[in-house]
């Protein structure tokens, strides 16, 4: 008999109800719960309830790690040789605008010495996704086995792909449900899902980008504080070490925004160029976790080895050598990872329309809203509403001016990259509202990465 026919203890309407008014669930009901999915024996519409009875009350870091457990145990576990025990880390980024830190971080630190088995995602919703920006380089395959993960481990050092149906399936049920519930923004649903798929890769350390802002989940700093803390708290029950890096998401990082423009922008900060606020970010997430995983002796020892991989060729030879293990023709990779960066762009998905937006008056750059900017790119077929749709690796935009930057009237901010013929006065309006100016003098931007949680084992 189905599940959704039980009327008695431990039935599923039972546990929604249990958790509905604010009981805490034992951790066989959740393994039951989730074996359930699995099984597809537990109707929809009770996943939805569930969902929303978590959402709502919330789930004790006790429940989160046996939720957690319960998701990674659903599928099959990655197996590694001994010998890279203590060498397999990973970052993760709960979503923003212009975020290509992946494309940088994967291969740099794999110049480091580490192990990478990244498993990322793709674009939902204004938040561009890791794979759809690989996906703009021809020939690149994030579909993967784990035999052939463990070779690009074995070969490069790193390999950038998505999750498969033997990783996890359960939560890509769940992924899917929160999407249409309103639940994305549960705490314990979210380090849930995170950490189950960290668990799978068998990692030693983990850094979490998390966001906060206008263009992020949450809003601000004290929310992403809240999640942070749950995924530090159950990596440790877990025996992984996270670190929680909270960052701002409310304007754009780099100067880029769009599939094929983000890699562009990856690769040059790959040759130790690209934009400071990029740089800076994957330094400090790099050098968290060379330190974490004690390949540094200290974050600032960290940080400093992790530039060095960018500014002497190292990370770029990595992410060659991935580009070429997962699938891309070896002159091609060769030509992106040498090439001047004319050259690149006619290896890339290019647009066939170029245009400019000019600032209407004089002021200094007080910040570039990240949230219209990637509604606008969106609407433009940049992003997808669903799961599956195509997208157009060539539009995206360029932004031609810093925050901070003193403008005259007219100067050009702004360069949107479309399919034409022109923009319509609606996105005009709602870009030209994303530049935010002052009557204030130039000033340094402050930092995006504003606070760093480490795991108990590192305080004090």
């Amino acid at each position: 008999m189905a599940a959704t026919q039980q009327t008695g203890p431990g039935s599923i309407p039972e546990m929604i109800k249990k958790k509905r008014d604010g009981a805490r669930l034992e951790e066989a009901e959740i393994r039951s719960f989730v074996q359930g999915l699995t099984e597809g024996t537990v109707q929809e519409a009770q996943i939805g309830a569930m969902l929303m009875a978590i959402r709502l009350q919330g789930m004790d870091l006790g429940e989160t790690e046996t939720l957690t457990r319960a998701l990674a145990e659903s599928g099959q576990h990655l197996q590694w040789p001994e010998a890279w025990g203590g060498l397999l880390v990973d970052k993760h980024s709960t979503g923003g605008v212009g975020d290509k830190v992946s494309l940088v971080l994967a291969p740099a630190l794999a110049a480091c010495g580490c192990k990478v088995p990244m498993i990322s995602g793709r674009g939902l919703g204004h938040t561009g996704g890791t794979l759809d920006k690989l996906e703009a380089i021809p020939g690149f395959s994030v579909v993967q086995s784990p035999e052939q993960i463990q070779e690009l481990l074995e070969h490069v050092g790193c390999c950038i792909v998505g999750q498969s149906q033997e990783l996890v399936p359960a939560d890509g049920i769940l992924y899917a449900i929160r999407d249409v519930t309103a639940t994305v923004d549960s705490l314990p649903l979210i380090t849930a899902s995170i950490l189950s798929k960290k668990a799978v890769e068998r990692l030693s350390t983990l850094v979490v980008d998390v966001k906060f802002g206008e263009a992020a989940i949450f809003p601000n700093q004290e929310r992403a504080r809240e999640l942070a803390q749950a995924l530090v708290g159950v990596g440790a029950r877990l025996g992984i070490r996270v670190a929680a890096a909270l960052t701002t998401m409310d304007s754009p990082l780099g100067h880029c925004v769009g599939h094929g423009l983000e890699v562009e922008e990856a690769l040059q900060c790959l040759e130790g160029g690209g934009p400071t606020d990029l740089r800076d970010l994957i330094t400090q997430l790099g050098g968290s976790l060379l330190w974490l995983n004690g390949q540094a002796a200290t974050l600032t020892q960290g940080v400093a080895q992790l530039g060095a991989m960018l500014d002497n060729g190292s990370a770029l030879g990595r992410f060659q050598a991935m580009l070429e293990a997962q699938g891309v023709a070896s002159d091609l990779a060769q030509a992106l990872c040498s090439g001047s960066p004319a050259q690149r762009q006619g290896l890339l998905p290019t647009a066939p329309f170029k245009e400019e937006l000019r600032a209407a008056s004089e002021g200094t750059v007080q910040m570039i809203q990240a949230l219209p900017l990637a509604q606008v790119l969106h609407e433009l077929g940049a992003g997808r509403n669903r799961a599956g749709e195509p997208l157009h690796h060539d539009v995206g935009l360029e932004l031609l001016v810093s925050i901070g930057q003193r403008l005259s009237a007219g100067t050009p901010w702004i360069r949107v990259h479309h399919k034409g013929p022109s923009l319509s006065p609606r996105h005009h309006q709602k870009l030209q509202e994303a530049l935010k100016l002052s009557d204030g003098a130039p000033f340094m931007p402050d930092p995006c990465l504003r606070e760093l949680i480490l795991p108990p084992s590192m305080k004090g």
